[in-house]
């Protein structure tokens, strides 16, 4: 799913640059925050913190598909009223992500934006979480992950494919289709080889502090590497 501010809707873009969202924009990890919020505030249990944190082990280390690990992490959120989750992201985003962007976001930003670029998060993070950083920061749109509502309470389930791995391929390419954009034009900003598909196909793919994996598919395509907060120069 895509969001485009109304505000925007209607201008022509000269390209688009996607940005990740989790240890790209921000050093931090939002469902890692949203999680431990939520269990301060009692609106996740014991129970649902220990196989939070067992996906959290299976995913690092590659046991499972990490799209079912994710599906399975939304668990805690069955029942909740769609209210409580807006009102968490809220208080998550004020107080743990918005501190944590990284300081060369603007710079960025402020480069694109001079060149009459529409820019885009292009996340699995959560709605309520890409919005209210897409808002703060200016940005034009978000193309995101979005949980199942059932008469204002939420399923436990995701709506659609979560925006992940090969997902984000598809949404990039259907966003550029849809407003009349290159994909070779585009721009993408990614930390994982999780964002290795997104990255393969823009035409400007940029490394945010990479893993390891990511790293080395970088550094053999000859792929632009940052090492933001770390020092404000371009490692490769």
């Amino acid at each position: 799913m895509a969001i485009i501010s109304s505000e925007y809707r209607n201008q022509a873009y000269s390209y688009v640059a996607f940005f990740d969202l989790d240890r790209t924009i921000i050093k931090a990890v939002s469902g890692k925050a949203l999680a431990k919020r939520a269990f301060k505030k009692g609106l996740m249990n014991i129970s649902d913190m220990v196989i939070a944190l067992y996906l959290g082990l299976a995913y690092r280390i590659g046991l499972a598909d990490p799209v079912k690990i994710m599906g399975r992490m939304l668990g805690w959120v069955k029942d909740l009223p769609e209210q409580e989750l807006k009102d968490l992201c809220a208080e998550v985003l004020s107080e743990d992500l918005l501190p944590s962007v990284h300081s060369e976001v603007y710079d960025e930003l402020k480069m694109h934006k001079s060149k009459n670029a529409r820019i885009v998060i292009l996340s699995s993070s959560l709605e309520q979480i890409c919005q209210g950083v897409a808002d703060r920061l200016k940005m034009d749109g978000i193309i995101c992950s979005k949980l199942e509502v059932s008469n204002g309470h939420l399923t436990g389930l995701p709506e659609g494919n979560l925006c992940y791995g090969q997902e984000k391929l598809v949404r990039l390419k259907e966003y550029c289709e849809k407003n009349n954009n290159k994909t070779e034009d585009s721009w993408y900003y990614g930390d994982s080889i999780s964002d290795l598909p997104a990255l393969e196909v823009v035409g400007n793919p940029v490394c945010i502090n990479p893993d390891r994996q990511l790293r080395k598919k970088a550094a053999a395509k000859g792929w632009k590497i940052y090492g933001w907060n770390q020092n404000r120069n371009k490692i490769k």
